[in-house]
């Protein structure tokens, strides 16, 4: 019973990690932060689907890679929060097809409205036509990363014995 517990721990400190090393890896791109963006990372925000306890480290390695965000303090809490209201989504969906779209509503919609209430100066008339433009980019790029990567991890995660053996009580069977 403690060998799983501590499995389980590191999956999450694992997922922390990888998500903080793909993001900065993408910022080698340009395409970590700012209104179009594609985080290699995002794809991992299915893991919950099959690891719920990976929602945390997924948090906390938003947490790490928001900390070198050009918008500072806002994306390093609100940009975090996307990520954490997404993995506790992703965790209670019952189709792996369904599994992705958490991320992209919530980063649609929170890092959309980040973007928008940045790039309008705040909350004014110009805010509404900035933040539709934002979290339709910011969407976008989700969808990339969370269908498209995505769901390559949750069609291979079955078909790889540890992680089959790791999640028996999950939702392999979906």
């Amino acid at each position: 019973m403690k060998s799983i517990k501590t499995r389980r721990i590191v999956l999450a400190a694992v997922a922390a990690a990888m998500y903080t090393v793909l993001s900065y890896f993408g910022n080698i791109f340009g395409i970590t932060y700012g209104g179009f963006q594609c985080r290699f990372s995002e794809a991992l925000t299915v893991l919950p689907f099959f690891f719920p306890e990976t929602t945390l480290g997924l948090f906390v390695g938003c947490i790490l890679t928001n900390i070198l965000s050009p918008m500072g303090i806002p994306d390093l809490i609100f940009g975090s929060l996307a990520t954490l209201l997404a993995g506790l989504c992703t965790a209670k969906v019952r189709s792996k097809w369904l599994a992705p779209l958490p991320p992209v509503v919530f980063n649609g919609l929170i890092i959309g409205a980040l973007i928008g209430w940045y790039e309008a100066g705040g909350f004014n008339s110009a805010f509404p036509g900035a933040f539709a433009v934002n979290a339709g980019l910011v969407a976008l790029g989700e969808i990339v990363a969370c269908y498209g990567l995505g769901t390559l991890i949750l069609l291979l995660i079955p078909r790889v014995k540890p992680f089959r053996e790791l999640a028996a009580e999950g939702k392999l069977n979906n």
